[in-house]
């Protein structure tokens, strides 16, 4: 049996300590459901990264969401927060005033954006715009780990080349086709399959149509022969069924994945399943 003095067991336990203690990880907040799976799918398998999400994964587009007591404190325990950016979290000042240790770090940088519309998630081409964004500047931040976030960030982006393939020549019988969606959550996703946004039922969620505006909305289905209403699962179609009575346009529902299962695993896998569906969904609308 060996015996160490007492300086040698002094430094034997300090090295067993320090080996034995784990690295503190990354703690990176995303801002809402849709950059949650961009993340959870970029950092997947990669030790010594920690992602939560800041809103609550039911709670759809931020729009005017206010940050509450404990938002601000999950905030100030993390490294990065990861915003959707183009306008869409209001409450990026107040962050920004009150930790301004936080970095943030906007993942649309650089995606064109359609007269400013946020919902850039929405679309294959603003999808991979937000993976490569979020690869870099994880990698940027962590350079050890570079090559398995970008290694993910291909993985990830192959699988949405594969299913915009699926979609592209799927609805493609369908090009030029005129719809109604809920709110402007669309314009990107329209453009890519050629589908034409005739108009929309709420520009605001939240804030119903007037009498006047559902009956806009009314003349404008039938004059442009609109062939299928969208509603979103987030949301009432409660004025939705409103037109659909008037006009006898049938109902659907499209998914902007702006919310989904909290269980990470399934959160992964999210944005490709909802678009799965919504294909499901447009081919039986729009036949």
């Amino acid at each position: 049996m060996v015996k160490y003095g007492g300086a040698a067991a002094a430094f034997l336990f300090l090295t067993v300590c320090a080996q034995a203690t784990p690295e503190k990880p990354l703690r990176v907040i995303t801002s809402f459901y849709p950059v949650y799976t961009a993340a959870l799918n970029v950092v997947h398998g990669v030790e010594g990264v920690e992602v939560k999400n800041l809103a609550s994964p039911r709670l759809g587009c931020l729009h005017d969401y206010r940050l509450t007591a404990g938002d601000m404190r999950r905030l100030a325990d993390a490294d990065v927060l990861l915003v959707n950016g183009a306008g869409m979290e209001n409450f990026l000042d107040k962050v920004a005033g009150q930790l301004p240790q936080l970095r943030v770090i906007d993942v649309s940088r650089g995606i064109p954006l359609a007269d400013g519309n946020a919902h850039v998630w929405v679309s294959f081409a603003g999808a991979r715009g937000q993976v490569d964004n979020i690869a870099e500047a994880l990698a940027k931040i962590l350079p050890d780990k570079a090559s398995a976030f970008r290694a993910n960030a291909r993985d990830y982006k192959q699988r949405l080349d594969l299913l915009e393939k699926k979609m592209r020549t799927a609805l493609a019988p369908f090009a030029g086709t005129p719809i109604v969606t809920f709110h402007e959550a669309f314009p990107y996703f329209a453009r890519d399959f050629h589908l034409e946004l005739a108009g929309v039922i709420e520009r605001e969620p939240g804030t119903e149509p007037s009498a006047r505006d559902l009956a806009d909305i009314v003349k404008l289905v039938r004059s442009r022969h609109v062939k299928a209403l969208f509603t979103e699962p987030q949301f009432s179609d409660r004025s939705a069924r409103v037109v659909e009575a008037e006009t006898g346009v049938k109902v659907f529902e499209l998914d902007p994945v702006a919310t989904g299962p909290s269980n990470p695993e399934a959160a992964r896998n999210a944005w490709l399943t909802a678009m799965e569906k919504n294909l499901e969904v447009l081919q039986t609308a729009l036949k």
